[in-house]
């Protein structure tokens, strides 16, 4: 399912175009996909697709299109702290993103099917951390991953804030789901052919809205046929954290206020900000048809009656505004990790510098 924005050129892109159709609404869910690249969850061979608003599989590997995840972040409501069930994990685009919000003290765990693809959301995870400066401007909940189906989660497993699920949901299986919510509690879900919202107002008690229509592959029903071994899923429990973790944090958290505090300084001293690098005007969106085939996507663009008018005013448009962005035509510099400066220039054992970088290499 997808193809309701135009294709950007690069993730800030995507999301502008996301933004203008309505599809990201609220500054956490924009922060969370600004600062993490969809591309980096792509084989390279495909990464030339990963700004179009269409849905990706190759093999076991799946990513829903942007338009559903933005959704979905939207309707699960996020706050700092809360816990969070992601049913069918993938690759753990969605479920790092969601980990930029809860926050440290927050529980992030995934159930995935597939073992490859547990593998492969791993290796994503650990790229991030280690090579993101996205990483150091965020608290972040790292999520963990659990193999199984998610159908047979164990009946003893603590229930959650928030879920989700990435599989079509048949009717059956609805009490299922809601069970695994707390009182207060979001689940998100295809079910029957709607991106549903389910909200927990009691214990018996629910509040449900569709979202749009989607097209979403089942759920996987479990196989019974084998005997042996039990297959029900134990999630991560929820442990408390370690000394050490906490001191990790407050130390993480007391340097940002400090740079915080002395860039409040600096602009009160009359140093003006850099100057920001205008971003390419997003082009106006033509309609869009989208064509469901056997679970597949296809989008295709129908002209509207304007776009004759609109193609002479695009034109002069970008006329215009090749000749105002003359001037500077030099990109700007990457952003300075200020957080990871600041801790290599602390007079501590490189050990623990590095510890509070999260291991990162030099």
């Amino acid at each position: 399912m997808g193809g309701a924005v135009s294709a950007g050129e690069d993730n800030d892109e995507l999301i502008d175009n996301l933004k203008e159709a309505q599809y990201i609404r609220t500054e956490l869910v924009e922060q969370a996909f600004r600062a993490i690249d969809r591309a980096d969850y792509y084989l390279e061979e495909f990464k030339d697709n990963a700004y179009k608003d269409l849905a990706w599989k190759h093999g076991n590997i799946h990513l829903s299109a942007p338009c559903i995840y933005s959704e979905v972040m939207e309707a699960l409501d996020l706050q700092p702290g809360l816990s969070f069930l992601n049913l069918g994990s993938g690759t753990g685009y969605l479920s790092s993103m969601v980990g930029l919000i809860l926050g440290p003290f927050g529980v992030n765990h995934g159930v995935e099917l597939h073992s490859d693809v547990i593998e492969y959301a791993k290796q994503k995870l650990d790229f991030f951390i280690k090579t993101s400066d996205s990483f150091d401007k965020f608290e972040f909940c790292e999520p963990s991953f659990v193999i199984g189906n998610c159908l047979e989660i164990s009946p003893d497993c603590t229930q959650y804030d928030r879920v989700y699920c990435g599989a079509g949901v048949q009717k059956e299986h609805e009490d299922y789901m809601k069970n695994l919510l707390k009182v207060g509690g979001i689940l998100v879900m295809p079910l029957e052919e709607k991106l549903t919202k389910i909200t927990r107002t009691g214990p018996s008690a629910w509040e449900t809205k569709k979202i749009l229509a989607v097209s979403f592959a089942p759920l996987i029903q479990p196989n019974h046929t084998d005997s042996g071994k039990s297959r029900l899923v134990h999630l991560p429990p929820v442990a408390v954290r370690s000394l050490q973790d906490l001191a990790r944090i407050a130390i993480r958290g007391t340097i940002k206020k400090i740079i915080h505090q002395e860039a409040m300084s600096r602009a009160g001293n009359g140093l003006k900000n850099p100057p920001r690098f205008k971003r390419r005007r997003v082009r106006r969106r033509r309609m869009e048809t989208i064509v469901f085939l056997d679970k597949e996507v296809f989008a295709s663009r129908i002209s509207s009656p304007s776009d004759d008018n609109n193609n002479s005013e695009d034109m002069e448009d970008e006329r215009l505004e090749e000749e105002e962005t003359k001037p500077s035509e030099l990109k700007p510099d990457p952003p300075v990790n200020f957080l990871r400066e600041k801790v290599l220039s602390l007079p501590l054992p490189d050990p623990l510098k590095y510890y509070l970088l999260y291991y990162r290499e030099k």
